[in-house]
């Protein structure tokens, strides 16, 4: 198989994610059962991190020494990727002694600058942009619970940010639709996302992005790097708090989804994410698994 990175949601086709969905079910039925999955022995997975990080890091280093590989950890504050060496060297010198990297930053466009000259695929684990192996566990999940999710309706609550845009390149490939509701000025950008107008719908309100939903999910209102921005945040997004009344505008049997940090009060409430409803304890586990599935696939391809 040709070198491939995952740097957005779209870098993988609509069958490669039906093959990943199916071995991130077998892998993790083999991690529940105790039984030894080490396809990767002898790999090296780098990560790098300019933006801190509990379940990426967890998910990624626990992941790669399950599946028989060894990890090196980097930031910007004990590497040369915090000082003057420009991207494109790091990512020569780097993939040259390891065989997969893994990064967690701010602008998407310093992902695909190192990208470029790495030797070894490149997997986003979050830009200002994109978030796909979040979308990816969330999907998996939503499997897991209701299955397939083709023609089903996911709402959006809050922020248009990366987790938003990668919904939006995630419906427009497998077929679903997205309900956005967002307060005025922090809109999806239909640019950025680079999808069609067709997948998704725009709602001013938020009950009315919740009627019907399939599942029902949202983020913090202040992601890593708008944190000046918090005041200001927290009132224009007073009314965009995912609550009860709006989970019972969703199906009866809708699920509700938060890739995490929580913070009760704000963009959820407390009686939604501890609810009957919420699955966010499995959507944060099945990061592991699918990112096991996807650093298998990107470094071997298709397993038997």
């Amino acid at each position: 198989m040709s070198q491939k990175h995952y740097l957005q949601f779209t870098d993988l086709t609509a069958e490669e994610y039906a093959y990943l969905f199916e071995r991130a079910a077998l892998i993790k039925k083999k991690f529940k059962a105790y039984e030894k999955h080490q396809p990767l022995a002898d790999r090296t997975l780098a990560m790098i991190f300019e933006k801190a990080s509990t379940r990426t890091r967890v998910s990624f280093e626990a992941g790669m020494y399950q599946l028989g590989g060894s990890v090196v950890h980097l930031t910007t504050g004990d590497s040369q990727l915090g000082r003057a060496e420009p991207i494109e060297d790091s990512a020569r010198v780097i993939s040259r002694m390891v065989d997969l990297v893994m990064i967690r930053t701010y602008e998407q466009t310093k992902i695909e600058r190192f990208a470029e000259y790495s030797r070894v695929p490149v997997i986003n684990g979050l830009t200002n942009e994109f978030h796909p192996c979040q979308i990816m566990a969330d999907i998996f999940t939503f499997i897991e619970h209701r299955g397939s999710i083709k023609g089903k309706t996911v709402a959006w609550v809050g922020d248009g940010n990366n987790m938003a845009n990668t919904w939006l390149q995630a419906a427009e490939l497998l077929g679903f639709t997205v309900h956005v509701s967002t307060p005025g000025g922090y809109e999806v950008n239909q640019a950025v996302a680079g999808v069609s107008s067709t997948c998704y719908k725009v709602f001013k309100d938020p009950m009315q992005a919740c009627a019907g939903a399939d599942l029902v999910t949202t983020d913090v209102w202040t992601s890593m790097g708008y944190e000046a921005e918090n005041e200001a945040r927290k009132k224009a997004f007073a009314d965009w708090c995912v609550d009860a009344d709006m989970m019972r505008a969703a199906r009866p049997d809708a699920l509700f989804m938060h890739c995490l940090p929580a913070h009760r009060g704000e963009e959820v409430e407390a009686e939604v994410i501890d609810g009957p409803q919420s699955v966010v304890w499995d959507e944060a586990e099945n990061r592991l698994h699918v990112q096991k599935a996807l650093m298998e696939y990107l470094l071997l391809g298709r397993m038997a």
